[in-house]
């Protein structure tokens, strides 16, 4: 059966350690960074980066251009090699009215499971080329809650490594204290009776 005395490491007695008193600050201490500072950071770290998603999305709405094509030619074409997009993994000819310029047509980006003939939004950059299309809301929020997510879990990290090494020094330091302590009592209670 174990028996704990509350806040005994706070108290004045005679058995109470310097060590145990530091590690009683340490353990207050460690408490105070994960339950406030690390959600603080989590979240500090979460509006910047929305604000920053948020400028860049606006940024890239702003220079790229959205069109109603056609899917016209053969079919598409899966994109190959480091330049696939999640939502466009394909690649087809499409046509389009542009007012005052005429039909166009160009390689684009197309959704998974379009056909010829069918009519599908593509988005292109000032310079024509076919780019994926600007982050949505739901894409800014969830990178939000990521750099948050992690920024809160690297400070957690960080902490609970800390207070990990100074329980080690800790009891390397109660260690030596005991040694020394031992040292000077030892030999009281170890030697001969006569």
């Amino acid at each position: 059966m174990r028996t704990g005395v509350r806040g005994w490491r706070w108290r004045r007695n005679p058995l109470r350690r310097r060590s145990d008193v530091v590690e009683a600050w340490t353990v207050l201490i460690t408490a105070v960074l994960l339950f406030v500072v690390t959600p603080l950071v989590g979240v500090a770290a979460g509006l910047r980066a929305h604000d920053t998603a948020q400028h860049l999305a606006a940024a890239q709405r702003a220079e790229r251009n959205q069109v109603r094509a056609r899917v016209i030619g053969d079919p598409p074409q899966r994109v190959s090699g480091g330049q696939t997009d999640r939502g466009y993994p394909y690649r087809a000819r499409v046509s389009w009215t542009e007012p005052g310029k005429g039909v166009r047509t160009a390689w684009a980006r197309v959704p998974a499971g379009t056909l010829t003939g069918d009519t599908v939004s593509v988005w292109f950059d000032a310079r024509g080329r076919s780019v994926s299309p600007p982050p949505n809301a739901a894409a800014v929020w969830q990178h939000t809650v990521t750099v948050g997510l992690v920024a809160a879990g690297g400070t957690a990290s960080v902490v609970l490594l800390g207070h990990a090494v100074e329980r080690r020094i800790a009891l390397r330091r109660r260690l030596a204290e005991w040694e020394r302590e031992w040292a000077r009592t030892g030999p009281k209670w170890t030697q001969p009776r006569a």
